[in-house]
């Protein structure tokens, strides 16, 4: 890397650190703090109520304070990775880093305490009196052997989550990373020569894992920067690397390494040569982890050993050793059933967790945050990556049954798999609002048709339906390119095996279809040739047509294109006297709740029938949500203050729906933020029908509608569920290019409901 591509990272990092605030944490308030009343309830004199019921009992801290979920990141900066004894003020950006991955992973708030004090006796006496602000500790970067005092010291006097990181994070991650090569190579732990490089704490620990998942201690080769630890050594010895002292003449890492099954360097660079790689086993596995620079460069490795499994703690080679795969998950796991320590059988459950997901199918999230990457387990994808949303309900899960099964949680969770699917929907933000929906789904198999059958986010939608549904995806492409890219993909679904195909090239139903949309469309201008021709290129009408024919129950089109392109098919074969579409509505989940989108796709100017039509759909498809409808007419107009605009329109809409009693509440014309503030609604009409916050937006514009749905997913964070084409019983929805796979998934869930049930 050249001088001045380092400067510009250099000060790229440096800037990020500094703006727009110093530092990447910050501290927020979670009670509202605006008046007198919660200023006193949050002081005094309401405060002394909470802290006399943790006096009273002081497992009640976990209810009325943060300390269920607060870890403290303690170093003192004397092993800072990379960097050395730098001390502790320095080691700070460092321990800011980490507690931003606890925030961003597992939703842990997280203090970083920084403290001056070499001493490992004093420091360990510094951290055990912080017991009553925190549920957990995690110890970062502590010179070994201090480290394992301190870490000894305070697990023995303190009653809450010790884990120093720096060793039994790295070794969880390198247990999993290990699990999965010699399931890759065909070896097992029980078998192997280990020779390992590098006696700190990181190293020890993870022999230590090693022994732990079946390796036999007098199989492992220990080397530091003396040589081998062996039986009688004085120089640079402690109990810990002692116990893995062999009885031996040899005296290096050249002379130790014939025959390695597994290479575990935690050490420094060049350290381990192209000519001793050549000498180990057959298919070595070889884990060169010291950064910036390992032990070998890959390349080295293939040169000599072209079957080498490999791993690095480099993020540029396949196959990270990351801690940030282990320690927010184990904490939460920990933490959530109020673990008094980390034990052996938690840190265990965390390795089979973490190994199990790798082996399973990729999840569209990480495949879109590591595009390009090649993530099917195997040689190249031992481990999962850090952005894969599944490591907080399967890792977390696991080790808080561990915690619970070895006897060490305070508060068991009663319900596992509760636990799990709130887990993943602190990830998964439409998970919790989508239960009801995937629930109603499951009372029938529907057969769902996706028309663009060829693309990766369905192929993946796909692979999920026929994990977490009932329903039966069928696809619309060519045999071969689907087959392709579901092997390319890591999926293990294949085409006919696991799902129904239709290929529009070369179908036995073709004669079949373009007859029945000639049918449909003879008096519409569509010739036989033209028929014939449709029925061979736009799988939108094909997909249409299969539902018309009773082939599909539902119809999911329009992950490229334009809407009403879709929608124009749609309901040429679709549409009836009874079955017009009459609105597109949006979900967004937005961080303090979900909030209804309409129409902003159909209609661009809806007549005051289709506006009133569009509340009556919408207060139908909210509730399939478990949602009560509180629906706002959105305007320019203010209650009748303006007669130009949309306000005339939305009037008009609410007369309409007055003339007849309705199961759901509605209030309008009004500004936005009148139909989201019932202060300021009040205070405009006093007495208005609306109780509460607005969860529906009607707009008199499409235009407007989809700015709205824009700004909430662009510059709010909303996640966008649909849009749901209301109208089509069920039979077609037309989605948009940005759906995601997990998106397509909802919609496949909401297609699935029985048609009776919703409209």
């Amino acid at each position: 890397m050249s001088d001045n591509t380092n400067e510009t990272l250099r000060q790229a990092a440096l800037f990020y650190h500094e703006h727009p605030k110093p530092g990447k944490l910050e501290i927020r308030a979670t009670k509202p703090l605006a008046n007198g009343r919660d200023l006193a309830r949050a002081y005094s004199p309401g405060v002394a109520e909470a802290c006399l019921e943790i006096k009273a009992d002081p497992t009640n801290a976990a209810r009325y304070t943060a300390r269920g979920n607060l870890v403290a990141v303690v170093s003192n900066g004397t092993a800072v990775l990379g960097l050395g004894n730098i001390g502790a003020l320095a080691s700070k950006p460092v321990m800011e880093g980490k507690a931003v991955l606890f925030k961003k992973f597992a939703n842990i708030d997280c203090f970083d305490i920084e403290v001056n004090e070499s001493d490992p006796e004093k420091l360990a006496d510094i951290v055990c009196a912080l017991e009553p602000t925190f549920g957990a500790i995690n110890l970062e970067d502590i010179k070994a052997p201090d480290c394992f005092i301190v870490e000894k010291l305070c697990r023995e006097r303190m009653n809450i989550p010790v884990f120093h990181d720096d060793q039994h994070g790295t070794a969880i991650v390198v247990g999993a990373a290990a699990t999965n090569a010699l399931h890759v190579a065909g070896k097992a732990f029980e078998d192997i020569k280990i020779v390992s490089t590098g006696g700190g704490a990181a190293g020890i620990a993870c022999l230590n894992m090693l022994v732990k998942l079946g390796v036999k201690r007098e199989n492992i080769w220990l080397c530091d920067i003396h040589g081998l630890v062996f039986e009688g050594r004085a120089e640079d010895m402690n109990p810990q690397k002692a116990a893995f002292a062999q009885k031996s003449d040899l005296r290096t890492l050249d002379d130790v390494v014939d025959g390695a099954d597994l290479f575990l360097g935690l050490s420094g660079p060049k350290v381990l040569k192209p000519e001793m790689v050549a000498r180990m086993a057959e298919r070595p596995i070889i884990f060169a982890l010291a950064n910036p620079t390992p032990e070998i460069l890959p390349d080295e490795v293939r040169e000599v050993a072209p079957g080498a499994i490999m791993a690095t703690g480099r993020s540029d080679f396949p196959n990270q050793v990351n801690n940030v795969l282990c320690f927010p998950f184990i904490f939460r796991g920990a933490l959530d059933v109020g673990a008094t320590e980390i034990n052996d059988a938690m840190q265990i459950a965390c390795v089979e967790g973490i190994a199990k997901l790798a082996r399973a199918t990729t999840s569209a999230e990480a495949a879109a945050a590591y595009r390009g990457e090649q993530l099917t387990f195997g040689a190249d994808y031992l481990i999962p990556k850090p952005f894969d949303p599944r490591l907080s309900g399967v890792v977390s899960t696991a080790v808080a049954q561990a915690a619970m099964e070895s006897g060490v949680a305070l508060r068991p969770v009663e319900d596992l798999k509760a636990y799990k699917a709130k887990l993943d929907a602190s990830v998964y933000k439409s998970a919790m609002l989508m239960r009801p929906v995937f629930e109603a789904a499951a009372t029938g198999a529907r057969r769902i048709v996706f028309a663009e059958g060829e693309d990766e986010r369905v192929l993946r939608a796909a692979q999920a339906i026929l994990e977490e549904t009932t329903e039966t995806p069928i696809l619309i492409g060519r045999p071969d390119v689907i087959a392709s890219r579901c092997e390319r993909l890591g999926l293990e679904i294949r085409p006919e095996r696991d799902f129904t195909l239709v290929n529009p090239e070369n179908d036995p139903r073709y004669r079949d279809y373009w007859e029945t949309y000639h049918k449909i469309m003879a008096r519409r201008g569509v010739t036989p040739d033209l028929a014939r021709a449709i029925m061979r290129t736009n799988t939108t009408a094909i997909g249409a047509v299969m539902v018309h024919r009773d082939e599909a129950d539902s119809l999911i089109c329009g992950t490229f294109g334009e809407f009403r392109w879709h929608l124009n098919y749609v309901t040429q074969v679709l549409g009836s006297e009874t079955l017009s579409p009459h609105g597109a509505l949006s979900m967004m989940i937005l961080e303090d709740g979900p909030l209804f989108i309409a129409d902003t796709h159909v209609r661009s100017r809806p007549t005051p029938a289709e506006l009133a039509q569009t509340a009556i759909g919408a207060a139908r498809h909210v509730r399939r949500f478990g949602l009560t409808p509180n629906i706002a007419f959105c305007s320019q107009s203010q209650f009748g203050n303006q007669e130009e605009g949309s306000g005339q329109r939305l009037r008009e809409a609410i007369a309409l729906l007055d003339s007849q009693p309705r199961d759901f509440c509605y209030e309008g014309e009004m500004n936005v933020d009148a139909a989201l503030d019932p202060e300021l609604r009040e205070r405009l009409l006093p007495g208005n029908r609306m109780q509460g916050v607005a969860n529906v937006l009607i707009f008199g514009h499409a235009d407007a509608a989809s700015a709205v749905r824009n700004i909430l997913k662009m510059r709010a964070g909303g996640l966008e569920v649909g849009p749901i084409l209301m109208g089509m019983g069920n039979r077609a929805h037309v989605v948009t290019p940005g759906i995601t796979a997990r998106g397509l998934l909802n919609m496949a869930a909401i297609a699935g409901t029985p048609v009776a049930r919703y409209g």
